[in-house]
């Protein structure tokens, strides 16, 4: 019978074997791609394996051509190192992690990553992948080839030999596969590198190119982030089909027990709301509800008011690191991040961070837009990304950016957009792209307009400015001329034509008046505001000087700290032989109400 026949074909395959033949799934598409998400597996597990021992990542990744096609991948961690008996599952086992059932902010979750990287090399090259891994500087590393047996998803152990190795404790991993490798382009081992650099600033990575070059993206802060917490699920956030199989597998003896244990934010009143609402008397055994009784709870969840869930289950970069990492980054004339008070979508916390740079070594007109998840950069799919139709949604002019309608603005600027969750709703498994989720989208929108909000004040007052300065600069080629002219015709000597215009565009003057080893400096507070700064004079002879004397070898320095209310004018004196400084040194006011003297940052 024709049944029985096809009944024979039918047969289990492995989830090594399914990927085996659609790796597209997991970001292995075509070969340059496939080279990017080879590194980027590896990175990510150095990144993790780091951070969950409290050391500082020092990550170094080199990639070298072995054939027209053919590169090899090296990715080396100063971690804790493997044991032993767990390198195997993890290298060469698809689905093993420890992550999958964990409620907290994680870069990868289900296993899949590295080995799958493992997966892709065997498949192109048919070469093993080498980890070297060590965990005591008292101890040889294991260096160990494997491959995996995609029939039963299990290791396939190469080889095994114990080594000396020159790192006191770290993982290293060694992969031979087909890409292609590519440069000065978004989808590229580089661009990944330098994103993954900027939202992980107390990371240190080492990239070696195929040609040799050498690039080093450094740490910018010494500080590790917080360690996310896990917790339990969320009523809000529970299926119908994962409630029955908690009901089954829970050690809880009734149901009130059950509830207390099994999810966050439930403590007795609220089990005893949920149970009088679902119908039941709370000692019922948790395995012995029916599907239909499992419903009725379900429905008694979404009925009862309760907290959201906690949120030190997520670990933010931190507005003042972003900011950082952008300056460290692009060297932007104007750099502004916020952080967002943690939401919930479906019972999943998750908080939204951007950050802004304009100007400064940005040339482009265009805005690019640096999306990450967990601290994962995204580097494909942008077009079909909510953050990205987030940034398009919002309207841009009125943050003094052109724009056309529904498109990213062109502007000299960069914004990142940092998505953290427990649970990031990608749109695949290669997790390029985040699901329209509407809460989070408004999140997204509400941070984008702050941002924009702190952009405009900056060009607004940037405008101001050089409609100041033009101001100034006729001033100056004018006021001369005239006070010239009217001093001859009163017979007079010449006055200060700067005070004239300080006092005309509401600056602070600076006027030095030398008469032999005697100093006069007069400072004329002609702003609207009190003003608080500190002046530097380095003299060159004997100094005398009412005030702080720094001396050295070469030189002394004199230093006021002063402060004018506005209107207020002082005079200050010292002695010396010889000022060295052309104008008095100025420290704490900004340069564009300075007059007559130079700004300085002096430490």
């Amino acid at each position: 019978m024709i049944a029985e026949e096809l009944a024979k074909r039918l047969r289990e395959i492995s989830i090594a074997e399914f990927f085996e033949k659609n790796k597209h799934i997991l970001g292995y598409s075509n070969p340059a791609r496939s080279l990017v998400t080879c590194v980027k597996e590896a990175v990510e597990n150095s990144l993790d394996a780091c951070e969950e021992a409290g050391i500082l990542p020092d990550i170094m990744v080199r990639i070298s051509k072995l054939d027209k096609s053919i590169y090899r991948i090296i990715v080396e961690d100063n971690g804790p190192g493997i044991v032993r008996n767990q390198i195997p599952k993890i290298f060469g086992k698809l689905l093993y992690g420890s992550r999958f059932h964990a409620i907290k902010q994680t870069r990868g979750q289900q296993g899949l990553g590295i080995s799958s990287a493992v997966l892709y090399a065997q498949l192109t090259t048919g070469k093993p992948a080498v980890i070297i891994s060590k965990t005591s500087p008292k101890e040889k590393a294991c260096r160990m080839e494997i491959m995996i047996d995609t029939k039963r998803n299990e290791p396939e152990i190469v080889s095994e030999v114990s080594i000396d190795w020159h790192r006191p404790h770290g993982t290293r991993i060694e992969l031979e596969v087909v890409g292609s490798y590519v440069k000065e382009r978004r989808q590229s081992v580089y661009e990944y590198l330098r994103q993954t650099s900027i939202v992980n600033p107390h990371a240190r990575i080492t990239f070696i190119e195929p040609d040799g070059s050498i690039h080093e993206f450094a740490r910018v802060s010494n500080e590790l982030p917080k360690i996310p917490k896990e917790i339990k699920p969320h009523p809000h956030g529970i299926e119908l089909g994962t409630l029955i199989s908690m009901l089954k597998t829970t050690k809880a003896t009734n149901l009130k027990k059950f509830l207390k244990e099994e999810f966050v934010r439930v403590g007795d009143r609220i089990a005893d709301e949920i149970i009088a609402k679902a119908g039941f008397i709370g000692r019922e055994h948790p395995q012995s509800l029916s599907r239909e009784q499992a419903l009725r709870l379900l429905e008694s969840f979404k009925e009862v008011q309760l907290l959201p869930p906690p949120t030190d289950c997520l670990s933010p970069i931190g507005s003042d690191l972003i900011m950082r990492s952008l300056m460290k980054e692009f060297n932007a004339e104007f750099v502004y991040a916020i952080t967002r008070k943690p939401k919930v979508y479906s019972g999943h916390p998750f908080l939204v961070e951007v950050g802004i740079a304009y100007g400064g070594n940005i040339k482009s007109d265009r805005v690019e837009i640096l999306r990450f998840a967990n601290k994962i950069p995204l580097l494909y799919q942008q077009g079909g990304c909510a953050l990205t139709k987030a940034v398009e949604s919002v309207n841009w002019k009125a943050y003094g950016l052109q724009q056309n309608k529904n498109e990213l603005p062109n502007a000299p600027a960069v914004i990142l957009i940092h998505l953290a969750s427990t649970n990031i709703p990608y749109t695949s498994e290669s997790k390029e792209a985040v699901a329209g989720i509407p809460e989070i989208v408004d999140e997204v929108r509400l941070a984008l307009q702050e941002v924009g909000r702190k952009l405009k004040e900056y060009l607004d007052r940037k405008q101001r400015l050089q409609k100041k300065r033009r101001k100034e600069e006729v001033l100056l080629r004018i006021i001369p001329l005239l006070a010239k002219k009217v001093c001859e015709v009163l017979e007079r000597e010449e006055i200060d034509a700067e005070r004239i215009v300080a006092r005309i565009m509401g600056k602070v003057h600076f006027e030095r008046l030398v008469d032999g080893d005697l100093v006069k400096l007069r400072i004329s507070n002609y702003s609207k505001a009190k003003r608080s700064f500190r002046i530097y004079e380095m003299c060159e002879g004997e100094v005398k000087a009412d005030a702080k004397i720094i001396r050295s070898s070469a030189h002394s320095t004199i230093v006021w700290n002063l402060e004018l209310m506005p209107g207020e004018e002082i005079t200050i004196e010292y002695r010396c032989t010889k000022v060295i400084n052309k104008k008095p040194i100025v420290e704490g006011l900004d340069e564009d109400i300075v007059s007559g003297a130079e700004i300085s940052f002096i430490t």
